[in-house]
């Protein structure tokens, strides 16, 4: 029940939140920017890593890679995409291809919305 409660909030999240960011940017727009750009280039490669990592069944480094986005992710106040890669953090890769497919679906995903998000951010 408690799963569902958060995955409730989490849902309702918006998609970076600036009042998060802003914790450590003071609100600034061209920080924020920065910060934005240099998180997205980050995270869309690492999921992009996501692939080649399943393809070689590299537990390792699919673990090390959903680490970094999930703390990129929260850093920035991209919660939605950090529980993404939490969930995605565990999966065994040998065991449960079809979790990890889908734990890359949901990455992707969610790094569509933030993309689209800060490139309207940039845009303001």
């Amino acid at each position: 029940m408690e799963d569902a409660i958060l995955a409730a909030d989490i849902a309702d999240q918006p998609i970076i939140d600036l009042a998060h960011l802003a914790r450590y940017t003071g609100g600034e727009h061209t920080l924020n920017a920065e910060i934005l750009r240099l998180f997205d280039g980050q995270v869309n490669a690492m999921v992009g890593d996501l692939h080649a990592v399943l393809a070689a069944r590299d537990a390792r480094r699919w673990k090390e890679i959903a680490h970094t986005i999930k703390g990129a992710a929260r850093g920035v106040g991209a919660f939605r995409m950090g529980e993404a890669a939490a969930a995605a953090e565990p999966v065994d890769l040998v065991m449960h291809t079809d979790k990890a497919e889908a734990a890359i679906a949901r990455l992707m995903a969610e790094g569509d919305a933030v993309q689209d998000f800060i490139a309207k951010y940039l845009a303001a």
